[in-house]
């Protein structure tokens, strides 16, 4: 994972390992897993009944009528979904599950709020729907056969670096849902977006934050490890691994560098 402190923080579930993925020549029992893996990822890790079941949707994806992407957005507009995580809740609070659950990400900005309540009060829910899924940045990191799943834990091409602290203010843990947490109505991240702020990563469980990025004294140094692959038109068969010792005041840049470059970091800690 991206941190070495991820099992205690409660992402280490989340590596690219638990990616699922409809491939060519998939059988009944993969889409099985499938079917399985969006109802957890869309509907927030919740308990699903036998009876919310989406028997249709499942039987035409199972079938091959129907990708993966568009049982997602089957799910998403739903009745299910919409008892789950819109009729009660705060629109804000929506939109933030709906980037947590659809993108997989934290909203980056409240200009991103903003243009999810627009589209919504003038062109209604599904609409709202269709911008996530049917956005550029869904299709290039899911494509019509991947689940989408959480990305905000690790550093990708085009992700801004605030969205892995924010990402922890939408995440409890593995083992809960987004109906299980307190004051699961109200929206997280109203406070940090409105004043394009961050707050340190914190555990599930509230007590102790992420040494090393946040909260620690400035002045301190950190190593980064990163692997990278090869360049644009260079066959490589390997990722080689390089390590970085940079300053606090040079860590945001220095992410954001890696990120462009296209590089993963695999762990930060104190030098």
């Amino acid at each position: 994972m991206a941190i070495t402190a991820a099992s205690r923080l409660g992402i280490s579930a989340f590596d690219e390992s638990t990616m699922v993925e409809l491939r060519p020549n998939w059988n009944k029992e993969d889409a099985k897993i499938a079917i399985a893996a969006v109802y957890r990822q869309i509907l927030g890790n919740d308990h699903l009944m036998k009876s919310e079941r989406l028997t249709s949707a499942e039987s035409l994806l199972a079938d091959g009528s129907i990708t993966v992407r568009e049982f997602v957005r089957a799910v998403a507009k739903s009745e299910l979904y919409k008892a789950k995580f819109f009729y009660n809740n705060y629109h804000p609070r929506t939109i933030e599950l709906n980037f947590k659950h659809l993108l997989g990400r934290a909203p980056y900005d409240e200009a991103e709020i903003v243009e999810h309540l627009d589209c919504y009060q003038n062109q209604g829910f599904e609409a709202d729907i269709d911008s996530y899924i049917d956005s550029d940045e869904y299709v290039e990191n899911f494509g019509d056969n991947i689940v989408p799943y959480y990305r905000g834990f690790s550093t990708q091409r085009g992700q801004k670096t605030v969205g892995f602290t924010r990402m922890f203010q939408l995440y409890q843990g593995y083992a809960n849902s987004d109906r299980a947490q307190g004051n699961s109505r109200s929206p997280r991240l109203t406070y940090e977006l409105a004043r394009n702020t961050a707050t340190p990563v914190r555990s599930p469980g509230g007590n102790g934050s992420l040494s090393g990025t946040t909260t620690t004294a400035r002045g301190n140094l950190y190593l980064l490890r990163v692997t990278k692959g090869a360049s644009k038109n260079t066959p490589q068969l390997r990722r080689s691994m390089q390590e970085y010792v940079v300053p606090y005041e040079r860590l945001s840049a220095t992410l954001q560098k890696i990120n462009k470059q296209g590089g993963r970091v695999m762990s930060l800690t104190e030098a």
